[in-house]
This record gives structure tokens, C-alpha cells and sequence, in this order.
């Protein structure tokens, strides 16, 4: 796709972490882009660095997705042609410590941008899904025809409900493809643009490379009986990079169908299980600095083990990773380094 392409894709929840590497890889592409973001969990410097990466100019505005005045402003200025939805709070333990916030804010959002979008009848929608819509599935490695089990945390239920609504809203001559992220981690190989949490780290990553640095005493490793090998839990961790690769490839997919009415669901993820020990271990090697970790009770919320079948996006997508867990790392310890000046 060349710089004179007619697409115009609005990204809401752009300075995020995940959006963030996604609009790098859509301006890449030759997409034209429009970020919305509240920046409530990100900093102003992500956009700048987007503009470093890609050097261009980024059409930012500051706009809350629970504020439909806002988005029917701009909407009414513009002609979006897609549209990819990543504004969400995104920590399961948050969650469960806070559930009517990730209501209000992960449902609510979704909602008021369908009215939107659906006034100003922009039909293309990628959203931002997630595995935890599985629960603990019955098979360890799970495809897109597993069954939805009851979620383990508010966060996991807030990306069902989600999910129900869009494939509701498909009636409604919505396209609609969902990816259902398994762990993204890791950073922009550039070290512009990274992982940027908030206070405290929910996620595993962003806690191991700040204890290496220092910022944190230690790291504790929630639970040691589940059944897995190390009695640690198991995830299937992919490079935010590839994450932001398969939205462009969304976009595309939907752009070729010519159907009205799409629902698609699509799991994003390597296919490798990997257990928080045996990740703890590879950051250790892989930068050969040393770690404070102790291990501790299993945390609410957290699913014992959960890996992706990525068969279907390889399949309708031809998206395959092109990072593994080593250089995942490496990026995220770099991102982190040039964040502490370490």
C-alpha cells in the first residue's frame, strides 16, 4: 500500500503500549492515522516517539472513548474508513481489586464508539480482544473453537461481554475482527516506544526488567503448585512488534472481503508455553544481570496455563512472529535501560 492510500484508520488507546507499536507499523504501510488517546496511562513522550520512529507527523487528539461528544466531533471532521479499538484498562489483578472501573471503562468505551461509528456508518472495526476470554480452557493449547469459559478475573469478563457485543453488532452491518492477544511483551527494537505501566507493574515484564534495574526490591513469582512443570503458571509471550504486525494485516483482510455483515475472531500468539520460571531464567541469561526473585501464593485472577493455536491467523492472515522470546527480552531490558539512564 502506498502514502497515497485512501485509508484513514482512527486509533483509539494509540499512546498505548500495544497501540502505540500498531500505528508505527500502520504509518509503515502507508496508512494515514488519527490517534485518540486520554493519556490517563501513558505520557505525551510515546507520541513523540511514534514521530521519531516513523518520521512524520502524528494527528494526536486528547479524547476520553467514554466521551461520545468528542468522538462524534471528530468523526464529523473526518473520514475514517477503519477503525482499531485498544483503549481498555488491561490488568487482571487491577481488575479484580477495582471491577466497576473496568465495567465502566472497558465496556462503556466500546459502546459509545459503536454509536459513533454506527452514526457515521464507518463499518471496519479491529478490536482489541484477549485470551482471558477462554477462562482455563479445556485444552491447553486453544483455537478459536474453544468454548468460553467462565473468566477468572473482571477483566477476562469485561472482553467477553466485549466480544458479545460485536458479534451482535455485526448484524448491524458492522466487519468486525477480533484478536484475542495472549502476552505481549517486549519493545521497539529503536528503544523509542515501549511498555510505559503506571505506578506499580501489573504485568511480569515490565516487573522483572524494573527489579533488574533496581526500581523494584525483587520480584515475586505468583504460585509454584500449579500443575505444570515448574508449578509455575504458563503463557504463551509474543514480541508487541508482532502484535502490531496482525493489525495491519487485519486491516487488509477486512479491506479484500466483500461481505456487510463480519464477525472474526482470531487468536494472536506464538503457539510456545512458556512458564514465569522459565522466562525469569531466560531474562537472566539473555542480559546476564542478575535478579531478585522469591516465589509466593498464586494471585487471584490468574489462569494455571493457557497457550494460542495460532493455525487461523497463520492461515487467512499469513502473519507469522518474527521475534522470539530471547530477543523479547533483550528489547524490553533495552527499553528499560534507556528509561532509567541505566
Amino acid at each position: 500500500m502506498t502514502q497515497n492510500s485512501t485509508e484513514h484508520v482512527l486509533v483509539t488507546g494509540g499512546a498505548g503500549y500495544i497501540g502505540s507499536h500498531t500505528v508505527v507499523e500502520l504509518i509503515a504501510a502507508g496508512h494515514k492515522i488519527t490517534l485518540v488517546d486520554s493519556l490517563e496511562r501513558s505520557e505525551y513522550r510515546i507520541i513523540e516517539g511514534i514521530e521519531s520512529i516513523t518520521n512524520s507527523k502524528v494527528e494526536f487528539h486528547k479524547i476520553d472513548c467514554l466521551d461520545f461528544s468528542s468522538l462524534d466531533d471528530l468523526f464529523s471532521k473526518n473520514k475514517f474508513t477503519s477503525v482499531i479499538h485498544f483503549a481498555a484498562y488491561k490488568s487482571v489483578n487491577e481488575s479484580v481489586v477495582n471491577p466497576i472501573a473496568y465495567y465502566k471503562n472497558n465496556v462503556g468505551s466500546l459502546l459509545v464508539l459503536l454509536e459513533v461509528m454506527k452514526k457515521h456508518q464507518v463499518i471496519d472495526l479491529i478490536f482489541s480482544s484477549s485470551c482471558t476470554v477462554y477462562g482455563q480452557p479445556d485444552q491447553v493449547q486453544v483455537n478459536e473453537l474453544a468454548p468460553f469459559k467462565k473468566p477468572e478475573s473482571p477483566y477476562g469478563s469485561t472482553k467477553q461481554m466485549c466480544e458479545k457485543i460485536l458479534e451482535d453488532a455485526a448484524t448491524e452491518n458492522f466487519r468486525i475482527v477480533s484478536l484475542r492477544y495472549f502476552n505481549p511483551i517486549g519493545a521497539h527494537p529503536s528503544t523509542l516506544i515501549g511498555e510505559l505501566p503506571i505506578g506499580i507493574p501489573n504485568n511480569l515484564v515490565p516487573y522483572v526488567t524494573q527489579t533488574a534495574a533496581g526500581v523494584r526490591e525483587k520480584l515475586t513469582v505468583f504460585g509454584t503448585d500449579y500443575n505444570t512443570p515448574d508449578g509455575s503458571c504458563i503463557r504463551d509471550f509474543i514480541h508487541v512488534s508482532d502484535v502490531a504486525t496482525a493489525h495491519v494485516k487485519a486491516i487488509g483482510y477486512l479491506k479484500c472481503k466483500t461481505e456487510k455483515r463480519i464477525f472474526e475472531a482470531f487468536n494472536l500468539g506464538t503457539g510456545v508455553g512458556v512458564s514465569v520460571l522459565e522466562l525469569v531464567k531466560k531474562f537472566i541469561e539473555v542480559t546476564g544481570v542478575s535478579l531478585k526473585y522469591t516465589l509466593g501464593p498464586r494471585r487471584s485472577g490468574d489462569v494455571e496455563k493457557v497457550f494460542a493455536d495460532p493455525g487461523k491467523i497463520n492461515t487467512h492472515f499469513g502473519w507469522y512472529t518474527q521475534y522470539d522470546l530471547s530477543q523479547s527480552l533483550l528489547h524490553a531490558w533495552q527499553w528499560e535501560k534507556k528509561l532509567r539512564g541505566v
